[in-house]
């Protein structure tokens, strides 16, 4: 591990890797709730100091982890329970009941299938903004409604620009009161590869998790809250030597910086990309209905 650092999204997994699941770290807050029944597992990072940032190696902030063993199975009961529990999640982290405009961007090249999952959980999204403005409030057949836009950005080498100021400029032209990020992630640990989903409210680095670093989408950088959801769909060669071997220290050079994602990773994305557009729909409806 010393010698190949290993690449990881979650903040859960940054939390582990502190020796001892009980270790205190500065700063850092972890609640966890575990539904015995349907085998869902929800933990709550909360970050809230600078040292706490520089330890966790993630921006202050709060960050939900829910973890499913059997979200990795074509089972539709079963993932639209874990969406019903994903859209609570959301609603957490979104806050104060109101009537806004949402913009959902699915980051990602929709191209490249472990990288699809914004992309394809934008296409199954519920979009109203148009209508709205189009037809006003009355063809949603309610007095309160949140607008919803979507936008698939694409990645540099299909527009050679950045994902920020394709962000920066729809922001600004749209002026939505809050921008909600999709991204595919990377993952420390194999048996959290399509079973963890996380959200958080601190923005995102689209491209952090294999190493491409790209400007930043968060509050500061575009002046409006931003949501990032995210699940692991790959994972470094190094965690699979490390999982089965418990170090990586004989690792050949030429598998580092190697990222592996499972064989059933198309049916993966579609699957997933529902369960979260569903809990995307359920959150945005349920908001203006409670």
């Amino acid at each position: 591990m010393e010698r190949f650092r290993i690449r990881t999204d979650l903040a859960l997994e940054a939390r582990e890797s502190f020796e001892g699941s009980d270790t205190e770290v500065h700063g850092v807050e972890v609640e966890e709730e575990y539904d015995e029944k349907r085998d869902i597992r929800l933990t709550r990072v909360r970050i809230l100091t600078e040292r706490g940032a520089k330890e966790m190696g993630k921006p202050i902030g709060t960050y939900l982890t829910l973890e499913a063993p059997g979200m990795a199975t074509p089972d539709e009961d079963y993932h639209r329970e874990i969406s019903e529990v994903l859209a609570k999640c959301l609603r957490e982290l979104m806050g104060e009941e109101k009537e806004r405009s949402i913009l959902v961007a699915g980051l990602g090249n929709r191209d490249v299938t472990p990288d699809a999952l914004g992309p394809e959980a934008v296409s199954n999204l519920l979009i109203t903004r148009h209508l709205i403005r189009e037809y006003g409030k009355q063809v949603m057949g309610t007095e309160r409604v949140n607008q919803i836009s979507g936008i698939v950005p694409g990645v540099m080498a299909q527009t050679g620009m950045e994902t920020s100021e394709i962000i920066q400029g729809i922001v600004a032209q749209t002026e939505p009161d809050l921008l909600i990020v999709v991204d595919a992630l990377a993952a420390r640990s194999t048996r959290r590869l399509s079973r963890t989903i996380q959200l958080t409210d601190t923005g995102i680095q689209p491209g952090s998790g294999v190493g491409n670093h790209r400007s930043s989408l968060t509050r500061e950088s575009l002046g409006i809250p931003v949501i990032a959801i995210g699940v692991p769909t790959v994972v470094e060669a190094a965690a699979i030597i490390y999982d089965a071997s418990g170090n990586c220290e004989q690792m050949p050079p030429h598998l580092n910086g190697m990222f592996v994602t499972p064989k059933n990773i198309d049916e993966t994305i579609k699957q997933l990309s529902f369960t979260l557009s569903e809990a995307m729909n359920m959150a945005f409806q349920t908001e203006v209905q409670s």
